[in-house]
């Protein structure tokens, strides 16, 4: 290199902007954000947990060039913001129930579809599975890429009488989690009220609703054992499964470089067989955690369950698939997968 050119260079360099001079010797760094309850890598919520182990092993695998911040108990934003706000590459990265979604993207509700799953090796099939990359090219034109597929069986908490079969819900004012199971509960009898998880403590706390699908999870994490006298649980079998992914937003993903995407998908996947035992854990977990505060603890029988399975065939199925030509393909490849 000639003393000119060098020179010239040195003086562009010298008077260009400072962040055009630092951007490559500073690392990518990503918001992580979740409505659960915080802890650490070894304790904690089992989501929670999952976030800082992926941008811990990340950070590793990248030497620092890609650092993240974890947000839990939806200190970032609200609970019901996070999808819309992936979408539109106004936040980095959630653990978010894909069920939030409904509003602007009802093919979301795939994933907490009352009794199309019912267990766990049917669920995780899905990634492999056409309803899987079907799923995951419409959520990447809408601006959203997966990165741990996370499957939760869940159970229901009351405040009076157990439910196990749909009839049990009538008169009673349950909160469900999606559309598609608010349909069923209507269905059985139930008056619906909407909110996410995070909210169902305060809420049969107070009186508002009398009972609660959610995940095992977090059954144990809000502590809904201190605010309900029965569960039924998901250790026999469950007809509440809910897809709840750790996602990225497509834009920020398309910031890293291709070497980092692959590291991020790598350790997400590397990350699915940890929520699968922790799920389950869980799941056993619950009934011992409301017999110790003295409530009731009741297991599905293969008959409550197809009477839920029935009952969402002709309501919340039909409903889904109804919705746009996106729904109705997604249906249709799920029942594909069906036991």
């Amino acid at each position: 290199m000639s003393v000119m050119t060098r020179r010239t260079l040195l003086g562009a360099i010298a008077t260009s902007p400072l962040w055009l001079q630092t951007a490559w010797a500073q690392p990518t760094h990503l918001k992580i954000s979740h409505q659960f309850p915080g802890g650490s890598v070894a304790e904690g919520d089992f989501r929670d947990r999952l976030c800082r182990m992926f941008a811990a092993e990340t950070e590793r695998r990248t030497r620092g060039k890609v650092k993240f911040s974890i947000y839990p108990r939806s200190t970032l934003m609200k609970s019901e913001a996070q999808i819309g706000a992936l979408a539109a590459g106004r936040l980095d990265m959630s653990l978010v129930p894909l069920s939030y979604a409904a509003a602007d993207l009802p093919e979301a509700n795939i994933g907490l579809m009352p009794g199309l799953v019912t267990s766990y090796e049917q669920g995780y099939a899905w990634k492999s599975a056409e309803i899987g990359r079907e799923f995951n090219r419409i959520l990447a034109d809408k601006g959203i890429v997966i990165l741990s597929w996370i499957w939760q069986a869940g159970g229901m908490a009351s405040r009076a009488r157990p439910i196990v079969d749909p009839e049990d819900a009538a008169g009673l004012k349950v909160r469900g989690g999606s559309h598609e199971m608010d349909l069923i509960l209507k269905e059985a009898g139930a008056s619906v009220v909407a909110m996410p998880s995070n909210e169902i403590r305060g809420a049969m706390q107070q009186g508002r609703i009398d009972a609660a699908m959610t995940s095992s999870s977090s059954l144990i994490s809000f502590r809904l054992d201190e605010v309900s006298k029965s569960v039924t649980t998901a250790r026999s079998g469950a007809y509440w499964f809910m897809l709840e992914p750790l996602l990225i937003s497509k834009a920020s993903f398309d910031r890293l470089t291709k070497d980092q995407q692959k590291t991020l998908l790598a350790v997400g996947a590397d990350l699915e067989s940890f929520a699968r035992k922790s799920a389950q854990m869980d799941d056993a977990s619950v009934a011992a955690l409301f017999q110790g505060n003295g409530g009731r603890t009741i297991d599905l029988t293969d008959v409550s369950l197809r009477k839920w399975q029935d009952l969402a065939r002709t309501t919340a199925w039909k409903d889904y698939a109804d919705r746009n030509a996106n729904c109705a393909r997604l249906m249709a490849l799920a029942e594909k997968t069906l036991a």
